[in-house]
């Protein structure tokens, strides 16, 4: 009897078991699990280290699900391989990875599926050695490369990264952070040279092994050191093969190409719907202009006169205080004191634009001192320029900018703690809005980073003066950013002085009229970082997936508050026209997508039928 009770409890685990793999099989192409990327990380790992979370946290910024798992869970799961729309296999973290993981990965791959392959990921073996003469993944890179065997100390090369315009502009680079960013034609975009720059220093250099042989795919990338990045074909299979340490300079202050591979692995290349970053999904700038003494007040007056103040709103940061190069001078834009910027600071609140502090009462002092002094000693400036702008502008001051771009750590968590939840910031240049890494750390949980845009190695209309760069460059460059805004449907930063775009009232009023006629259009909008960081912040609490059954896939998209001004993009190519099954929301196609933007409310679903080629 107890045999025949072990053998029945057998059968119905057995049962269950099978029920359970037909339940899972059951799901389509697009389970819920299937717009998914996965991440692998090492066993042991934890899902909260930051060479984890660089990697989520990007993800979450650019609307897509990646999704980590421990090696020996890819590799030995109970229900068989996890569906997945893609593999990534990261730096850093993963240096090192056994035999067996690499042979699971490469049967993935060769039976259709798609890997991002990142530097240094693979390269040792479990013990924390260089196996063989080249990496073990090489083949399925395109190239060798991790050749230590045979260059030792110089099996990684730091060199210029450059690319063709053409191809600069599909990785979704932004024009200006590669330079040349115009061909003398557009037939010519594909064999133009251009080179990624580094604001302030020009060449931007990268680290990258050194790879041999030729590439058996399409180079993205190149470097000194040979293929930086490549799009390679394995068997039935793809492989993102990227050269460059992504997690790393992402945890550095440069998290522009990891993002920037990441978007082109999971919407370029596998097509998946993705949360689009901007309200409504209409791309914009932010506008940023930073006051620093009483020498902007003659200036400010002149721009009043000008068309940009028929537009807007606009992010305006101003150093409050009496002085600016040092204590007592009285040169200081002085807004408790001096009548005329007080009127000023009052006619833009008038306008909607938004007042920020732009550093710690004295400009010049201020940013010599911040990164010397004791954070105790220099706080008390932050709150004096704090609390002055207050006074004037009758409302909570939220944005910041740091004179001279100097922003210690602790600025940063001063910020926080007084309800900051944006600054502008020097690194991750070219970047959207993110929430910075340093030192392979977070900055902040609430507060966001507004990157500056550049023109090769200059930014502010100043500095562009001081690099001789000519009024036609500058003028192309605004038109050719603000293209890049609207068709990507993202935000970016520009920031001037006042007395440094004086010269410059011809170009901006042509500017003006191309973003009065955008926005007309409803394509183009003016932003204030507050209003991008608080709609960022609003977006982390949405939850959405996808599933399919019988041909169509749903998307459930819910936000406890409300789900008003998010908006999804599926690849028309993919999907026919989304129809809203429960919830509010518009459906408009745009080019090869369709977008799905949400309405007031806390619950969306929306099917599409799923096209089969």
């Amino acid at each position: 009897m107890k045999k025949r009770a072990i053998t029945i409890a057998a059968t119905v685990l057995c049962l269950s078991i099978l029920a359970a793999w037909l339940v899972v099989s059951a799901y389509g192409h697009f389970s819920a699990a299937a717009d998914e990327l996965i991440l692998l990380v090492p066993d042991g790992s934890s899902f909260s280290d930051p060479g984890v979370t660089v990697w989520l946290d990007a993800a979450s910024e650019e609307g897509l699900h990646v999704t980590p798992l421990h090696d020996s869970d890819f590799i030995g799961p109970l229900f068989g391989r996890p569906k997945c729309a893609g593999l990534i296999l990261p730096d850093s973290i993963h240096q090192q990875a056994s035999d067996l993981l690499l042979r699971e990965i490469r049967d993935y791959v060769a039976n259709g599926g798609n890997l991002m392959l990142v530097y240094d990921a693979a390269t040792k073996s479990i013990e924390g050695f260089y196996p063989g003469s080249r990496s073990r993944l090489s083949d399925m890179a395109g190239v060798d490369y991790a050749l230590y065997e045979n260059l030792g100390n110089a099996t990684i090369r730091s060199g210029d990264v450059s690319s063709t315009i053409s191809l600069m502009k599909e990785l979704g680079v932004p024009p200006g952070k590669y330079f040349p960013y115009l061909a003398p034609s557009a037939e010519l975009e594909s064999t133009t040279s251009t080179q990624l720059r580094r604001y302030q220093y020009g060449a931007l250099e990268y680290p990258s092994f050194v790879t041999s042989g030729d590439y058996a795919g399409q180079v993205l990338l190149r470097s000194s050191a040979g293929v930086v990045a490549g799009l390679h074909r394995y068997q039935n299979g793809s492989v993102l093969f990227v050269n460059l340490p992504l997690g790393y300079l992402k945890g550095n202050t440069d998290g522009l190409p990891l993002h920037t591979f990441l978007y082109n692995f999971a919407v370029r290349m596998l097509s998946l719907p993705h949360l689009l970053s901007s309200p409504d999904g209409v791309g914009g700038l932010v506008l940023n202009w930073h006051v620093d003494s009483n020498a902007a007040i003659s200036a400010l007056q002149s721009i009043s006169s000008w068309t940009i103040m028929q537009q807007g709103p606009y992010s305006i940061h101003i150093t409050a205080g009496p002085d600016t190069y040092g204590i007592g001078d009285g040169k200081g834009f002085d807004v408790l004191n001096n009548s005329v910027s007080r009127d000023l600071v009052r006619q833009y609140v008038r306008l909607g634009y938004e007042i920020g502090s732009h550093g710690g009462w004295i400009h010049n002092y201020f940013a010599a001192h911040v990164e010397t002094d004791p954070p105790e000693a220099m706080a008390k400036f932050l709150d004096l320029n704090q609390d002055a702008l207050e006074q004037v502008v009758g409302k909570h001051v939220v944005e910041y900018s740091a004179p001279n771009g100097d922003q210690p750590e602790w600025v940063t968590q001063w910020l926080e703690s007084h309800g900051f939840v944006a600054y502008y910031f020097t690194g991750d240049a070219g970047m959207g809005p993110t929430q910075s890494y340093r030192n392979g750390q977070r900055e902040g949980k609430n507060i966001w980073a507004f990157p500056i845009t550049q023109l090769d190695r200059a930014a502010s209309f100043e500095e562009l003066s001081g690099e001789d760069v000519s009024f036609d460059d500058i003028q192309q460059w605004l038109q050719a950013l603000t293209g890049f805004v609207v068709n990507r449907r993202e935000v970016r930063l520009v920031y001037f002085h006042p007395p440094g775009i004086l010269p410059y009232s011809d170009l901006v009023q042509n500017w003006m009229e191309t973003t009065a006629q955008l926005g007309a259009q409803g394509s183009f909008r003016w932003y204030t970082m507050a209003q991008i960081a608080n709609f960022l912040n609003s977006r982390k609490h949405v939850t959405w997936k996808l599933t399919e059954r019988g041909g169509l896939v749903s998307l459930m998209a819910s936000d406890p508050q409300t789900l008003a001004h998010q908006t999804w993009s599926l690849p028309a190519d993919k999907f026919g026209k989304p129809v809203v099954i429960r919830g509010a929301a518009t459906v408009a196609q745009d080019g090869e997508r369709w977008l799905v933007d949400a309405g007031e409310g806390t619950e969306l679903e929306v099917q599409a039928e799923v096209i089969r080629k």
